[in-house]
């Protein structure tokens, strides 16, 4: 069940992921959770999506910060420091990504509570990878592990490891639900693999705004050319524009993507000098449709950008329709049951 908790100072997007939704016949909204049920707080919409995907209705998952914000910059309102010290386990990316947040989890959860940093748990030191919008000199790597399926899967198992220790009585429930979300992570690693490889090699190339694919691509057989989007979140200049068009021109690189949430008329410009498409429909951290929608998890996420990506570069992305975006719980509501 999905449902708007309004914390101070934060906006109403902010959303809460619990047992179950709608109204009994005495008026009693059941979605209020029963006393002892685990309480999860995650940052980024596709990390909240996959810790929702195995609490299922056994738990409720707080996402804090709102989609369509900038993750790499967003300050956790003072009011937050309540919601993390209710918290049994917070779940955030680490590798730098939600450092504000981080810090008031450290500062404010409650004995016994678990802060688990996926990301910085998945890859070692050795795969860290820096690029324009994350330099090494600046010392953060791109923590943008998401978009690869299978380093996404090992953020689902660290999940599911918590949960289980944590409430150990659903045991048996988290592990269903994992091994569903498992499967459909490996299909759609599988029909990724399929969908890139309709993609002629010469267009195996990515320019983006921001610099999300960094992990995705070498899975994949493609390259980032590069990204909009400098270390310190601001314009490009002029002369690192200049250079990114030169090197479209020389790389001959049919399209270059924009950003759903954060539109560029700089890429506007790189396309018209460049003769490149301009697809403006990516989302790097923000999930498609509304909450209960079939789109509206990780899976579709990535679903929706092979749509857009595979055939602005020449290939066919037929093949991704056969992935399954759904919530894996069975004992859910159905998307009726969402507050839209």
């Amino acid at each position: 069940m999905v449902r708007l908790l309004a914390i101070a100072g934060l906006p109403l997007a902010l959303v809460l992921v619990s047992a179950c939704s709608g109204s009994d016949d005495n008026g009693t909204s059941p979605s209020a959770a029963p006393a002892g049920t685990l309480k999860v707080i995650t940052t980024v919409a596709p990390i909240t999506s996959i810790a929702e995907n195995i609490a299922g209705t056994k738990a409720q998952v707080t996402g804090l910060i709102p989609e369509g914000q900038d993750s790499h910059t967003f300050e956790p309102p003072p009011s937050a420091a309540k919601v993390l010290s209710d918290a049994d386990l917070i779940v955030v990316n680490g590798l730098k990504l939600e450092e504000p947040t981080l810090e008031m989890a450290q500062a404010n959860k409650k004995s016994g509570a678990v802060i688990l940093e996926v990301g910085t748990e998945t890859i070692t030191p050795e795969q860290y990878k820096y690029d324009f919008s994350f330099p090494e000199s600046g010392g953060k790597p791109n923590p943008h592990l998401w978009p690869n399926p299978q380093l996404t899967e090992n953020y689902a198992k660290l999940v599911h490891k918590q949960m289980v220790k944590l409430d150990p009585t659903d045991a048996s429930y988290y592990d269903a639900n994992y091994a569903k979300l498992k499967t459909n992570l490996e299909k759609l690693d599988q029909q990724m693999k399929a969908v890139t490889q309709t993609v002629p090699e010469q267009n195996r190339k990515l320019v983006t705004y921001h610099d999300s694919w960094a992990y995705w691509a070498p899975l994949y057989g493609f390259t980032v050319i590069g990204a909009i989007q400098p270390a310190d979140f601001a314009e490009p200049s002029a002369s690192e524009v200049a250079s990114l068009i030169d090197q479209i021109k020389e790389e001959k690189v049919p399209a270059i993507f924009g950003s759903e949430v954060f539109p560029s008329d700089i890429l506007q410009q790189i396309a018209d000098e460049t003769g490149a498409t301009y697809v403006d429909k990516l989302r790097d951290d923000d999930l498609p449709g509304a909450p209960g929608d079939e789109l509206h998890s990780y899976i579709g996420l990535m679903v929706e950008n092979m749509r857009i990506m595979i055939p602005a570069l020449g290939g066919d992305a037929s093949a991704i329709n056969t992935v399954d975006t759904k919530l894996v719980f069975t004992d859910g509501p159905s998307p009726a049951d969402y507050p839209q």
